[in-house]
């Protein structure tokens, strides 16, 4: 399946409710996983972003679907990155001219 890395910011509503952060998370991660995702895993980071979170999806259609599902809760703000692996990145440059 597909690997996207997903970039987290908590909104002011997130904050607010910080506290409640650890089981959201947990509740999110449980709806990513009942809707064909994998959590390959998630982590708080310091730095321009809150979260920082590794998942696999079959395709970008469903990735994007969960990001906003999880982004219309009002919590967190998403920015979501597709990525490759050295061997798909290998299938990609033999494809060049």
């Amino acid at each position: 399946m597909p690997v996207y890395v997903t970039l987290y910011n908590w909104t002011e509503q997130g904050v607010k409710n910080i506290k409640e952060s650890p089981a959201r998370l947990q509740a999110a991660i449980k709806a990513s996983e009942a809707a064909r995702g994998k959590i390959l895993g998630v982590y708080v980071t310091m730095g321009a972003y809150d979260l920082v979170a590794f998942s696999e999806w079959p395709s970008d259609e469903a990735v994007t679907a969960g990001a906003l599902t999880i982004g219309s809760l009002g919590n967190v703000r998403t920015t979501t990155l597709r990525a490759f692996t050295p061997a798909e990145f290998a299938e990609i440059v033999k494809k060049l001219p």
